[in-house]
């Protein structure tokens, strides 16, 4: 059964995927695991288990030499949040921690969406993520689908097979362009990622939904197993 720790676990190694394959790293302080993203030029805090001065203080300072514009604190619901409201962070988006079994996502038919790491409109960020997609050993697949000949949305699945007993994988960055949906594209998406992380041993697939997104992804087979929080600070 997934867990909300999973899903924290997941989301982390994510993160640390992405920042690896961009020239990012990781890095600790009191009671703080800290990720740089500098392709999007952010600092992520991922699940701390208390929030102190002593922690944040040189996570920011560290954020500022490297040239962050944005950090992200992501927390969840036991954790209390009101030291970070003191250093100007201000509440963000809920992620909604979603899980399902892989087999109830690649049953659907990927259609127009296709697994590939060749995605001539993207620039800045995007296409320095797809380096995730392109490592070995392969624990990232990227799909975009396309209509008419654009480019109607795009989606990555993440399995790493390391140190992972529950065999769970990852849906993130999934996006569907809004004049393509409810045409079938999302879940084509979802088939198309879903089954590279099965085929590498995946069996169950987390993912965090916005709102917009929940219910395509509860007809598609995945349940709500909690909610978490972010708060967000713009540095100067």
């Amino acid at each position: 059964m997934t867990t909300i720790a999973g899903c924290q676990r997941l989301q982390r190694a994510w993160f640390a995927a992405l920042a690896q394959a961009t020239g990012g790293r990781t890095f600790s302080t009191h009671e703080c695991d800290w990720i740089w993203l500098p392709a999007r030029s952010e600092l992520m805090l991922m699940f701390p288990t208390s929030i102190s001065a002593a922690g944040l203080r040189p996570g920011l300072a560290e954020g500022v030499r490297l040239g962050a514009r944005t950090v992200g604190v992501w927390l969840n619901g036991a954790v209390r949040a009101q030291e970070l409201a003191g250093f100007g962070f201000e509440p963000g988006w809920q992620p909604w921690w979603m899980s399902a079994p892989v087999g109830s996502v690649t049953g659907y038919d990927p259609g127009c969406a296709t697994v590939t790491v060749e995605v001539p409109e993207y620039s800045g960020p995007p296409a320095a993520e797809l380096a995730v997609a392109r490592e070995e050993p392969v624990r990232a697949w990227h799909a975009v689908a396309r209509k008419e000949g654009g480019l109607a949305g795009a989606a990555y699945s993440f399995y790493d097979g390391t140190d992972n007993p529950r065999a769970l994988g990852g849906i993130f960055n999934m996006e569907v362009q809004a004049a393509s949906r409810r045409q079938g594209v999302g879940t084509a998406l979802l088939s198309a990622v879903a089954r590279q992380a099965a085929a590498a041993g995946a069996e169950e697939l987390a993912l965090n939904a916005t709102p917009e997104g929940y219910k395509l992804y509860l007809r598609r087979g995945f349940e709500l197993i909690g909610r978490g929080h972010t708060w967000w600070l713009t540095l100067p």
